[in-house]
C-alpha cells in the first residue's frame, strides 16, 4: 500500500507510533507497500521476525500476513498493513509494562514452573504472556487479573507465538471464546490446538529425574522407534492391561 493511499488521519496515527521494531516496521512499508522476513532478518537483524510484526499489531496497527518468493525462490511472509477500519487507537504504544507483584504471584501460584512445559526454572526466565493473545483481547483486565495470564520459558513463549499468529482466529475471526478452549490458553483443559484436533503432552524431567529420562532414550534407541513412540507405547500398554 502506497503512502498516498493512507489517509491523513492514520498517517499520523501510525506515525506517531514509538515503539522501535513497530516503527521499522511501518515506516519500511510506508515506503515499500510490504516488508518481508527475510529483510526484517538481513537488513534490521532481528532473528524473530514476526515478533517485529507482533509489535506494530500490539500497537493497534492491523497488518495482513501473504507469502512471496524469496531471492532464492523459497516461501516466505510478508506484511502489509490490513484493513484500516480495524486500527484501534486505545492500543497506542503497544501493551502495558506488568507489575511486578502480578509476576510474584503467577511464580507462586505455579511453584515456580512454566505453565506449558512444566519446567522449573529461576524467576527472571519465565515471561508474563497473556493466555488469550492481546491481539484478540488486548488487556482484557484491567486490574491484571491473574487468571488472565500465564508463566512461560521463552521456548513455550516463542512456540506458542508462532502457533497463535498462524491461527485462523489470529487472523480473521477473532473469537476469545475460541482462544479460551486452545492448548495455549488453557494447557490442562482444551479441545483444540489452534483450532485444529489435536492434543499434546509436555513431559520434563529434571535433577535425578534425568536419569530415568536417559534410560528411556535408550531403551526407545534400542527398539529403532522414536521417544515419542516409544512414549506413547508405554502409556498405550499401561492403560490397557491395567
Amino acid at each position: 500500500m502506497k503512502k498516498n493511499k493512507i489517509p491523513a488521519d492514520i498517517l499520523k496515527f501510525i506515525k506517531s507510533i514509538t515503539n522501535k521494531r513497530a516503527k521499522i516496521v511501518i515506516d519500511h512499508i510506508i515506503k515499500n507497500e510490504f516488508i518481508t522476513t527475510e529483510q526484517l532478518k538481513n537488513d534490521y537483524g532481528y532473528d524473530h521476525p514476526p515478533r517485529a510484526a507482533r509489535d506494530v499489531r500490539e500497537s493497534g496497527v492491523p497488518l495482513e500476513t501473504f507469502y512471496i518468493k524469496s531471492k532464492n525462490g523459497k516461501n516466505i511472509a510478508a506484511y502489509k498493513f490490513g484493513d484500516f477500519n480495524k486500527i484501534n487507537k486505545g492500543k497506542l504504544g503497544g501493551r502495558k509494562i506488568f507489575p511486578k507483584e502480578l509476576h510474584d504471584k503467577l511464580y507462586e501460584e505455579n511453584q515456580g514452573k512454566c505453565y506449558i512445559c512444566n519446567i522449573q526454572l529461576e524467576k527472571r526466565y519465565l515471561q508474563i504472556d497473556h493466555r488469550v493473545p492481546y491481539e484478540v483481547a488486548g488487556d482484557q483486565n484491567n486490574n491484571y487479573d491473574e487468571h488472565n495470564y500465564m508463566l512461560l520459558c521463552s521456548s513455550c513463549n516463542r512456540a506458542k507465538s508462532w502457533s497463535c499468529e498462524h491461527c485462523e482466529n489470529w487472523i480473521n475471526i477473532n473469537t476469545i471464546e475460541i482462544c479460551l478452549n486452545c492448548y495455549w490458553c488453557h494447557p490442562d483443559n482444551y479441545n483444540h490446538i489452534s483450532m485444529i484436533d489435536t492434543r499434546r503432552l509436555d513431559i520434563t524431567w529434571q535433577g535425578e529425574e534425568v536419569q530415568l529420562y536417559n534410560l528411556i532414550k535408550n531403551q526407545a534407541s534400542n527398539s529403532s522407534k522414536s521417544l515419542s513412540t516409544f512414549v506413547k507405547e508405554i502409556i498405550e500398554e499401561y492403560i490397557i492391561n491395567k
